[in-house]
């Protein structure tokens, strides 16, 4: 198959990259580098399957040749990027999105959505399934990467539906490993560099929010079954093992062998307004229709993110 990823030198998108391109694929990166990094794909370069064409997807895509499939990773999903660049990432939700679509549609590729469990907002539902419509705030400052997302989907939707196009929706939770950003703001990047550099472990309120953390080899293993599978409509992939922010911290501590400490605080920026309390996915969809569930503990998943993280810092 000939596929293109959107966002493809970003943390999941250059995994994919790596994954497809061991399954024997022709694989295009298309980034504007605002999140992702040439870092990420600097291995491939000189690939012979391989091409990075740097791009704004909310901008016109033309590409020459057949295109198998179009794999829509483009996005700004750190808090600290969408509280910072809040109208970019509407933008890429919805005309990248459409911009993505569009080139599926003149191709007759096959369209993979990434969409993310920020759609369920704060829920009152747990775990989240895929039938739970969210609760989401779509006037607080977590709405523009929410909302952007659920508009995505049901614009993916509606090109399914209208145009007949071959359309795919997968809901990403908490994903973790190498090649996270040092500066993406959120918990597993935060919590391993200020325990490799002996800075104590900044733990918002009570440490009582919960999460549930996905190794990323699981995550793109799960993407691309889903792919290749003929569900159209979306399917959470995460990893069901749930447990608390301070717990999380007890574990990073062990991983490591730091001696920091961990200290609360109440941020007073508005990066946890409307911040889930709880999060955890309901995979009983991804394991019925993919025959998919994560396999990576999250002892050895944070082992191997950690060693890439210390090489990163010079420890």
């Amino acid at each position: 198959m000939r596929i293109l990823i959107t966002g493809g030198a970003g943390f999941i998108g250059s995994h994919l990259c790596d994954y497809l391109l061991e399954q024997g694929h022709e694989v295009i990166a298309m980034d504007n580098l605002s999140t992702g990094s040439t870092d990420n794909i600097a291995h491939l370069a000189g690939h012979r399957r391989f091409l990075f064409i740097h791009h704004d997807v909310t901008q016109y895509i033309y590409l020459e040749g057949r295109l198998d499939a179009v794999l829509h990773l483009a996005s700004l999903p750190s808090p600290v990027d969408y509280l910072n660049y809040p109208i970019q990432t509407l933008k890429v939700g919805a005309l990248g999105t459409h911009k993505a679509l569009g080139l599926a549609k003149a191709k007759g590729a096959r369209f993979l959505l990434a969409s993310t469990s920020e759609v369920y907002g704060d829920p009152l539902v747990h775990p989240q399934s895929e039938d739970y419509w969210g609760n989401v705030n779509p006037v607080g400052p977590r709405g523009v990467y929410d909302e952007s997302k659920r508009f995505a989907e049901a614009l993916t939707m509606a090109y399914h539906r209208y145009h007949g196009l071959e359309t795919r929706i997968v809901r990403i939770f908490n994903t973790y490993g190498p090649r996270m950003r040092l500066d993406d703001g959120r918990v597993v990047p935060n919590f391993i560099r200020q325990a490799i550099l002996g800075e104590p472990l900044t733990v918002y309120d009570e440490g009582t929010r919960t999460r549930s953390f996905c190794y990323v080899s699981d995550m793109v293993e799960g993407i691309v079954r889903l792919l290749m599978s003929d569900e159209v409509y979306p399917v959470n992939l995460g990893n069901p093992q749930e447990m608390t922010i301070l717990e999380f911290a007890r574990k990073v501590l062990e991983v490591t062998g730091s001696t920091s400490e961990i200290v609360f605080i109440r941020p007073s920026d508005e990066r946890t307004r409307d911040d889930p309390m709880v999060r955890r996915p309901d995979i009983s969809k991804a394991r019925r229709v993919l025959g998919w569930e994560p396999v990576v503990s999250l002892e050895e998943g944070l082992a191997r993110t950690v060693e890439w993280f210390r090489k990163r810092l010079g420890k």
